[in-house]
């Protein structure tokens, strides 16, 4: 027997506005599920957040360095890779901060838990996220995609937050289900272990990917926008308290090993 803890609050608006929230739904909430797993020996899969992983080490390099060139320096691997949050004012980071404390207490689980952590790295696809008054609630902000599909509905702007200038990769929600079924189905080689579970080959700025999707609103028969992208600042955007990761560059070699497994769908499809 498993169980596969997917509960959390995850969408960024909510980690500067429901701090207190994000934290006890993300650490308080899931306590117990360690807990009865660890003392019932069951085997549990975990999700935790490529945010663990914070910001890169090349995001502190001076900007004129040659050594802000060298991927080594955006690669993020499970095992090595340094988490850096951002300063204790940022409330953005009470999300990554309380998955990564559960990451913490899974390892130091009495009864030798029986556990596979994963890391994704932006999932898209159907079912993924809301979109406004259509699918989901008539407020909030969900994530970047359906943030873009909503301005596209509403004939509106693409807002890039800070100038679009953080990079991320992209995995379609069938690829990252089949990386997950390998773990459920293959404990004795995914069990204590951390999996990134996303695409490298999908990596662009969000700017690039606001670029790509006003492609849709030429084909839409709408009237074309006098400016289809417009530029807000992350506080008139989030609220107070955001911060950003800059880039979101995982490395694949322990899931490639550990179960075989590589993305198959293109964001350029």
């Amino acid at each position: 027997m498993q169980t596969i803890n997917l509960a959390a609050i995850c969408t960024p608006a909510d980690y500067n506005t429901r701090p207190l929230d994000t934290i006890y739904n993300n650490f308080i909430d899931a306590l117990p599920v360690v807990k009865y797993d660890s003392e019932n020996n069951k085997r549990l899969i975990d999700f935790s957040t490529c945010e663990v992983y914070g910001k890169t080490i090349g995001s502190f390099l001076p900007k004129d360095s040659p050594l802000r060139q060298d991927p080594a320096y955006y690669l993020l691997t499970e095992d090595a890779s340094p988490c850096i949050f951002g300063p204790i004012e940022k409330q953005r980071w009470s999300y990554a901060c309380a998955k990564k404390l559960i990451e913490r207490l899974i390892y130091g689980a009495e009864n030798g838990l029986e556990f596979a952590i994963v890391r994704p790295f932006n999932w898209i696809g159907p079912r993924m996220d809301f979109i406004p008054g259509i699918d989901g609630p008539s407020e909030g902000v969900p994530r970047v995609m359906a943030c873009f599909n909503n301005n596209l509905l509403h004939h509106e702007p693409l807002k890039l937050v800070d100038g679009g200038e953080s990079q991320r990769t992209f995995v379609y929600i069938k690829d990252a289900i089949e990386a997950v079924s390998l773990m459920i189905d293959n404990p004795s080689r995914a069990n204590g272990h951390i999996f990134n579970v996303g695409n490298p080959n999908n990596e662009v700025t969000v700017r690039q990917l606001a670029k790509m999707m006003t492609i849709y609103a030429k084909v839409s028969g709408e009237p074309p926008l006098e400016a289809p992208i417009v530029d807000v600042s992350s506080k008139e955007f989030y609220g107070e308290g955001y911060n950003d990761s800059d880039k979101r560059i995982l490395d694949m070699t322990k899931i490639n090993k550990q179960l075989g497994w590589n993305p198959k769908t293109s964001l350029w499809v």
